[in-house]
């Protein structure tokens, strides 16, 4: 019995926690933040203790309720027309998670299929697409989705639309090359052999090997996308006026820094927590996926 119990107490842990403990602190540090993003997204109407777009200029400038002057009616305070910071903070990530979802993922399909058809087929196809990728890239990519967004107009639409624009040419250098790599392993090799179709072979066994990095990119480009947004909206191009924003609160909040400095910095504070937590997620999920990789 003592035999069988040093047994099992020696066995290998499953495939699920050896997962989660190569992903490391980054890939529980990232899950937290980002469900903490996703979370007040979702329920913004729940933790919101306040309309965001709801004013009281008698309570203009309030600072945050731990400060000689706050009130606790309003936990980090008000802007220069009275409404809650922390409402309109909450209120933003929704926009923020909403336009870095969607853009990402677009970009990301629009990315991964130009590659795969570049990395597999090679020859022309491979160098028409090269040229176009790095025609595009040569232009500023925040300057390219400004005027991509003032050509198309405000709004939550354009915004996605130029992010996607910028975002789809890094998926697609990335898996191009990547994909280039799989196809001279044997396993690839091995496939063609037996007389499977490229479709297939890109569908059944390189694409599922580009999942571990395609995790990363997409969460990186999210990070990226939620600071193309703020941009946007800091110059006021983005979503409508009403609509609280990261980047439109920054904007406010410049105004009067020297004022109420709080509502300037609580929002830097959230788009540099985001970013961040996205990051370690990404990276911390690449490791929990790919066993080789552990750098």
């Amino acid at each position: 019995m003592a035999d069988i119990a040093i047994a099992s107490l020696a066995a290998p842990p499953s495939r699920l926690l050896a997962g989660l403990r190569r992903g490391g602190p980054r890939l529980w540090i990232g899950t937290v933040l980002v469900a903490l993003l996703v979370l007040a997204a979702i329920f913004a109407p729940v933790f919101a203790p306040h309309d965001p777009l709801e004013q009281d200029l008698m309570s203009a400038q309030l600072p945050p309720a731990w400060m000689t002057g706050g009130d606790h009616a309003y936990l980090l305070g008000t802007d220069s027309l009275g409404r809650c910071v922390l409402s309109r903070l909450t209120y933003s990530a929704r926009t923020a998670v909403m336009v870095a979802l969607i853009a990402a993922t677009l970009a990301a399909l629009i990315g991964v299929a130009l590659g795969l058809f570049a990395g597999s087929f090679g020859g022309w196809v491979d160098q028409s697409i090269s040229r176009l990728i790095d025609v595009w890239m040569a232009f500023p990519p925040v300057l390219l989705s400004i005027v991509l967004a003032t050509v198309i107009g405000a709004g939550l639409t354009s915004v996605i639309a130029a992010i996607v624009v910028i975002d789809w040419t890094r998926f697609a250098r990335v898996i191009r090359a990547e994909t280039m790599v799989q196809l001279t392993r044997d396993y690839a090799a091995a496939a063609q052999v037996i007389g499977l179709s490229r479709a297939r072979l890109l569908r059944l066994e390189i694409l599922p090997n580009l999942v571990p990095l395609l995790v990363t990119l997409l969460a990186v480009e999210m990070g990226i996308a939620i600071l193309v947004e703020v941009i946007l909206s800091f110059v006021g191009i983005s979503v409508a006026g009403d609509t609280p924003t990261w980047g439109s609160m920054i904007a406010e909040g410049r105004q009067i820094v020297y004022q109420a400095p709080w509502i300037m910095a609580l929002p830097i504070v959230c788009i540099i927590t985001s970013v961040i937590g996205l990051n370690l997620f990404g990276d911390g999920l690449r490791l929990a996926l790919d066993p080789v990789q552990r750098s």
